[in-house]
């Protein structure tokens, strides 16, 4: 394997997903990673799933996929509760079926962190904003885990990190490039453009090239889905790649 697209957080966001798999296909990869959250939102839940069953990919489960499955239906948030009521059980068994976690050559996939998948990893939380986190904290929460390179997502912020040897890269998010959210405290993500994001990794000289990529879409058709939704806060940050400071809940 010396070519690999690594893709996260689509969440729902078919348009961004599709222009994003019609630049892979230019690539000449030799393998699709996604890394979880992958219909949650108030977009296109049911079709973005039935997309992402028909492909050939190497999936992991994100936080939203365990919320959709094991949580309470009457405890979802309003981003599982929409895609919930969307997903027949046939495409909740598939979300349920996948691994948290998934050791590939000399790859560790995960969503989070490898022993949380809604714990930042790359990211500490502080006054309301996220900032890089210290060496310290990234060893301290990758515990024992123990491999070359580890991707993650969770965090929809793209980032090439080096720790004590290991090459970690979240590839950013291909379906939401700004939100807030209230644990571990009230914050927001932001990006700061409207761009769908992922990430090409290619091997050549003993070495690993990371390419972040970040791509042009039809952002305003998702942003007005989410407004149709009721969901204002979506709406701003799929257009700005902003968030407004209102606290959304």
């Amino acid at each position: 394997m010396q070519k690999i697209a690594v893709l996260s957080d689509i969440h729902g966001n078919l348009p961004a997903l599709e222009k994003v798999t019609k630049d892979i296909q230019t690539r000449g990869v030799d393998c699709i990673v996604n890394l979880g959250d992958h219909v949650s939102g108030p977009l296109w839940p049911k079709e973005t799933i039935e997309y992402l069953m028909k492909q050939d990919w190497v999936h992991v489960k994100g936080n939203h996929e365990r919320q959709l499955t094991d949580q309470d239906p009457k405890k979802h948030g309003a981003s599982d509760s929409y895609a919930f009521q969307k997903l027949n059980r046939d495409e909740l068994n598939w979300l349920n079926s996948l691994p948290v976690s998934v050791e590939l050559e000399n790859f560790l996939l995960i969503h989070g962190t490898p022993g949380s998948d809604s714990t930042y990893l790359l990211e500490t939380v502080e006054r309301g904003r996220a900032r890089l986190a210290t060496q310290g904290e990234i060893a301290e929460r990758l515990g024992k885990a123990k491999s070359p390179i580890i991707l993650c997502g969770h965090t929809h912020i793209p980032r090439v990190v080096e720790v004590s040897g290991t090459l970690i890269v979240n590839p950013g998010s291909v379906g939401l490039p700004a939100y807030d959210d209230i644990s571990p405290e009230y914050h927001v993500m932001e990006t700061g453009s409207p761009h769908t994001r992922y990430t090409i990794m290619e091997y050549n000289n003993n070495h690993w090239r990371v390419e972040m990529i970040a791509l042009t879409y039809e952002y305003q058709k998702a942003a007005e889905q989410a407004r149709r939704n009721g969901r204002v806060d979506w709406e701003v940050g799929l257009r700005t790649g902003f968030m407004s400071q209102r606290k959304t809940g």
